[in-house]
Order: C-alpha cells, then sequence, then structure tokens
C-alpha cells in the first residue's frame, strides 16, 4: 500500500478522527496534503497552493515522504508513517516551508512570505523561506523552531523544540545564519548564533548556546558551548563513523 492509501485506512478505521479532520476527497499525496492544510491553516487558497506545489515539482512529494517516515522511525510513536503525516507538528511545519521554499525559488516571494507567515502562526515556528532543509530533518515537537534566511540544514538533522539557528545581528553579508551538517542532533532550547558551522553527526547538548564551529562527531554543551568527547547520539542512517 502507498502512503495515501494508509491515511485513507486509518481515516476509515476512526470515523471520529476523520470527521475531527474533515479532510476532502483525494487521490494522490498532492490532493492529501492540499486538503489537510485546507483545514489546518482555515485556508482554501492555502490547500490550493499546497496541491499544485506538490503536484508540479519535481521530487518534493519523495522528499516528504523521506521526512515522514524518518520521523516515523526516529521518534517512537505509534501509527507509523500515516499518523506522523496526519499528526505531527513537526513534519507539517517542514511541509509548510518546503512549499513556501518552492515559491521563494520560483520568485514568488510575496506568496512565499504569506504562507511562511499564516503557517508560523499555526504551527508555532519561524522559517524563513529561503533557509536550505535537506530530506530527512525530524523536527520533533516544532515549536518554537526559528532558522535564518541564510541557514542552511544537511540531511538527516535531528532538532528538538525551541531552537534557533540567528544570526549576530553583526554581519549582513550572504552567509551570517548556522550551517548544520549532516546527522546533527541538536537539542532542545538551543541557540546557534552566526555564520558558523555545525559538523557531521556531532551532538548539541539542551540549552547550549553556540557561537563557534562544532567539529564533526563532537558533542558540545553549556551556556557557552563547550567541547566534552566524542558524539554519542545519532538517527541517521549508519554510513560509517566520522572521526
Amino acid at each position: 500500500m502507498t502512503l495515501v492509501d494508509d491515511v485513507r485506512a486509518v481515516l476509515h478505521a476512526e470515523p471520529l478522527a476523520a470527521a475531527m479532520l474533515d479532510l476532502d476527497p483525494f487521490t494522490d499525496f498532492a490532493q492529501l496534503a492540499g486538503a489537510l492544510f485546507a483545514r489546518l491553516c482555515n485556508s482554501e487558497a492555502i490547500g490550493r497552493t499546497v496541491a499544485a506545489t506538490y503536484a508540479g515539482t519535481a521530487g518534493l512529494t519523495e522528499m516528504t515522504r523521506y521526512d515522514i517516515s524518518e520521523t516515523a522511525r526516529r521518534n517512537f510513536e505509534p501509527g507509523g508513517a500515516p499518523a506522523t503525516l496526519l499528526f505531527s507538528r513537526g513534519v507539517q511545519a517542514i511541509m509548510a516551508h518546503r512549499v513556501a521554499h518552492q515559491l521563494w525559488t520560483a520568485g514568488d516571494v510575496t506568496c512565499a512570505l504569506a504562507l511562511k507567515s499564516v503557517c508560523g502562526r499555526v504551527f508555532a515556528t519561524d522559517i524563513h523561506p529561503a533557509a536550505q532543509i535537506g530530506a530527512g530533518l525530524w523536527l520533533d515537537h516544532g515549536l518554537g523552531f526559528v532558522a535564518g534566511q541564510t541557514a542552511v540544514i544537511a540531511e538527516d538533522v535531528s532538532i528538538w523544540h525551541n531552537v534557533t539557528l540567528g544570526s549576530t545581528l553583526t554581519d549582513s553579508g550572504p552567509c551570517r545564519h548556522p550551517q548544520v551538517g549532516t546527522g546533527a542532533v541538536i537539542g532542545a532550547g538551543t541557540i546557534l548564533l552566526g555564520a558558523i558551522t555545525v559538523g557531521a553527526n556531532a551532538n548539541i547538548a539542551a540549552g547550549s548556546i553556540v557561537v563557534e564551529d562544532v567539529p564533526a562527531g563532537r558533542v558540545v554543551a553549556g551556556s557557552k558551548a563547550t567541547l566534552r568527547g566524542p558524539a554519542r547520539v545519532r538517527f541517521a542512517p549508519h554510513t560509517g563513523d566520522t572521526q
């Protein structure tokens, strides 16, 4: 069965949940995404925009399916991928960003910012449409996540709630926000500031304030984060250890 079939089965098995979500009929992922966002955002215009963007952008559905499957795999929540799509605020916030990013890169800046604004209020996030986010992001909870315009997040990153990828306000250049490497794990309440690099498979402990580069495969912690030894947490698919 496809993800769309699985979602339809979940809704058929739970009529009350189906009534709560009140999704329009759908036959493919683009229509399902559009129906979901029309209800979440209370906006048919956003639903149409989401559906059209997924239908018209090569690879976007596959990227989102990977976001969903990786979130389901790492999160240990019941219900698997269909429940993750329907109920995970983090997945839905990423989906909203992926649509806004497509609008931004296509030159439709005003609609990208409008979508970001509305969805930001719905999901309690503030992700600039220009921010670059690789496939397989697990945005656990999603609440309070902020990413600036030039932020870059590579593949298979895991980020908890209340994380900020911000600037120092002293740099107006083209790269003034953090660049997060593949497989990095960033704990709740972390603040990363400036044009810093977080290396692949690094760990940043909850509540840390990071203003300097973090080497690959290491863990940092503290109000001014300092090295504390090798990284110990990893959610990305195993591809060999990083030294």
